[in-house]
């Protein structure tokens, strides 16, 4: 792959393409300069973990939230009580009711985990982990394990993790951006995931995104007996917010480093165990200073 296509490069290139070739567009939070269909491409193998480097990106926060994912979790208190507060905007009774929403206090309702894991279950307002009928409609990442652990099944082309459920929509706090997950393992062994992305808040979301699911995927691969390979991140509307144009300018005239290397240190009994202290950098994770974008509700 050309070095220029690769890497930390490609997503600087398609912030410089947006801004460059975006158009304005009015949405529902604000106005953007957006552009339409896209995809990078990333190795993840020798250990290499695609965590941008021209800013810093808070891994340990990324990898919480991701756990809570895995686990089926719509709480945001279960974040906060890990130190995650990048869902409380939405998390707020003032929003919800701008989604016409009443939940108790910190739920969000069938997003993201939800789905994963009891994907159309009966949403449960007073455990909002589990199904009402306490049985998962259908646990599409068990499901993905399940094959993973097969030798005869992990070659199937049909390892698909959607949270996009339009019956459900309208109990979400937010409708999900990241939407449809495949994984692909090749000759037996290597694993990888191609995420589709309807919509990618290019300055603080998606490399938020890049990280999460390259997690994400060297978990399965770990827990599966696999190795991570690649991770393929396609989108639909790829989009700069005009509150974070300037620090983009500024992102993009910095110099990547080399990505850091990491390693799982434990083999869990369950995917839903792991946390962040098992991750270890093999190499360290150099980054440029801190770049402040205003978070977009």
């Amino acid at each position: 792959m050309d070095n220029m296509y690769s890497g930390e490069t490609q997503y600087l290139n398609l912030i410089s393409h947006i801004l460059e070739n975006g158009t304005r567009e009015e949405g529902r939070n604000g106005t953007t300069i957006s552009s339409f269909g896209h995809m990078m491409r990333f190795s993840l193998r020798d250990g290499t973990l695609p965590l941008i480097t021209t800013k810093r990106v808070a891994w340990k926060t990324c990898f919480r939230e991701l756990m809570w994912f895995i686990r089926g979790q719509t709480d945001n208190a279960q974040l906060n009580a890990k130190q995650v507060h990048i869902w409380d905007a939405n998390a707020s009774p003032e929003f919800l009711q701008t989604r016409g929403l009443e939940y108790r206090d910190g739920l969000l309702g069938p997003i993201y985990g939800w789905q994963w894991r009891n994907f159309n279950g009966e949403y449960n307002d007073t455990n909002a982990s589990e199904p009402v009928n306490g049985e998962a409609e259908a646990d599409q990442l068990a499901s993905i394990i399940a094959q993973l652990k097969d030798p005869a099944q992990r070659s199937s082309r049909r390892m698909v993790m959607s949270a996009w459920n339009p019956l459900q929509l309208d109990q979400m706090a937010l409708p999900p951006c990241h939407v449809l997950a495949q994984f692909h393992v090749r000759d037996g062994k290597y694993l990888s995931c191609a995420l589709y992305q309807r919509s990618g808040d290019m300055g603080l979301g998606v490399p938020f995104n890049i990280a999460s699911y390259s997690f994400l995927t060297y978990l399965l691969a770990h827990h599966c007996g696999l190795v991570a390979d690649e991770f393929v991140h396609f989108f639909g509307d790829a989009h700069i917010y005009v509150e974070h144009v300037d620090a983009l300018k500024e992102q993009v005239l910095r110099e990547p480093y080399a990505f850091p290397k990491i390693e799982i240190k434990v083999r869990a009994d369950s995917i839903e165990d792991y946390e962040d202290t098992d991750v270890v950098f093999l190499e360290p994770y150099l980054h440029h200073p801190p770049i402040s974008m205003p978070m977009i509700a």
